[in-house]
């Protein structure tokens, strides 16, 4: 006990500045025009900030640690109740075609471009998880089993920032030049736009139907995420076993087991709006928090050494993402 009581005193000065860099966050998206960034975004950037301007303090660094392990994989874990498998299935079979077809495709694309342009194979995965899935939520996940650098992290977050923002002021203009009616455009939106805050924008900007379908087909990749983390985790640990007998071997990524549990509970009982919104709050906050933590421990100067390589690779999955899930959407109309 004990130890314990001195683990927590130890945590307790990182943890509170992460919050409260979490908190700076949501208070942020109140200045016009912010809004249509998420708090997980602004608060990595405010992280930076603090970190580059001023400092990260070292009786910080415990907390931060613990923020950057622990509530994150706790906040993933409570994604699950941000989905139900009803909700899946009402995209149909086609739908979940389009989303799971472009998700794969993407994240291969990604991953041999990266290859062919030189970019760094852990950053490469970053960014193909980033577009490919769910944005920054997917990027910290991903990186629970590459385990990068958080230049990495920082520079795959700002690529699906970036170009998600793009998508999000972009598909409105593009709907009627492409002849998409208001589920085609929703599907669209949900299937290849990288953060959920930019796929809201832009699908209910068709009407009410398309902002509908494409939250769902969005929720959709999101439950996508644990699949691609446990097969990450799994060719990370092949790998090791193949370099050495002596390696130490990833461990699976439970919180993606619990993330899937979740969703199982959440589609089997029928949980109250008022909980549902308490903990989809929660659940930001968390992932807020860790990204506050991994811009606390991000230098500037890094991340600029990474070149310009992965942004352009970035602009390569987006323009892929966004090509072939309408090409799908076509042949399938």
């Amino acid at each position: 006990m004990p130890a314990y009581f001195a683990y927590a005193l130890a945590i307790r000065p990182g943890v509170a500045l992460a919050a409260a860099i979490a908190a700076l966050a949501y208070l942020t998206r109140h200045i016009p025009g912010m809004a249509t960034f998420s708090p997980m975004i602004l608060a990595i950037v405010i992280g930076m900030l603090v970190h580059n301007l001023v400092g990260t303090p070292s009786v910080a660094r415990p907390g931060i640690a613990f923020s950057l392990r622990h509530l994150l994989r706790l906040a993933i874990v409570l994604l699950g109740f941000q989905l139900t498998l009803a909700e899946v299935a009402d995209l149909g079979a086609k739908g979940m075609l389009v989303v799971a077809g472009t998700l794969i495709a993407t994240f291969a694309f990604t991953v041999a471009a990266g290859r062919m342009l030189g970019v760094d194979r852990k950053l490469s995965e970053l960014i193909a998880a980033g577009t490919s899935i769910c944005g920054a939520s997917a990027i910290v996940a991903t990186n629970s089993v590459t385990e990068a650098h958080d230049e990495d992290v920082a520079y795959a977050i700002a690529c699906v920032t970036l170009f998600g923002s793009i998508a999000m002021f972009g598909y409105p203009l593009l709907s009627r030049l492409l002849h998409l009616n208001s589920a085609a455009y929703g599907l669209w939106s949900g299937a290849s736009i990288h953060e959920i805050a930019q796929v809201v924008a832009a699908s209910f900007q068709g009407g009410q139907r398309a902002g509908e379908i494409g939250t769902v087909a969005k929720l959709a990749r999101v439950m996508l995420l644990a699949p691609v983390v446990v097969a990450l985790s799994l060719k990370v640990r092949l790998s090791a076993i193949r370099a050495s007998t002596k390696s130490v071997r990833p461990p699976l990524p439970w919180f993606a087991f619990g993330f899937i549990a979740l969703v199982g509970v959440n589609s089997a009982l029928a949980m109250p709006a008022t909980a549902k919104n308490v903990i989809a709050t929660l659940t930001t906050f968390l992932l807020s928090t860790a990204l506050a933590a991994m811009g606390l421990e991000t230098d500037l100067s890094r991340l600029r050494a990474r070149g310009f390589r992965p942004a352009m690779l970035g602009a390569l999955a987006f323009l892929f993402i966004a090509t072939f899930s309408l090409i799908l959407i076509k042949l399938m109309e």
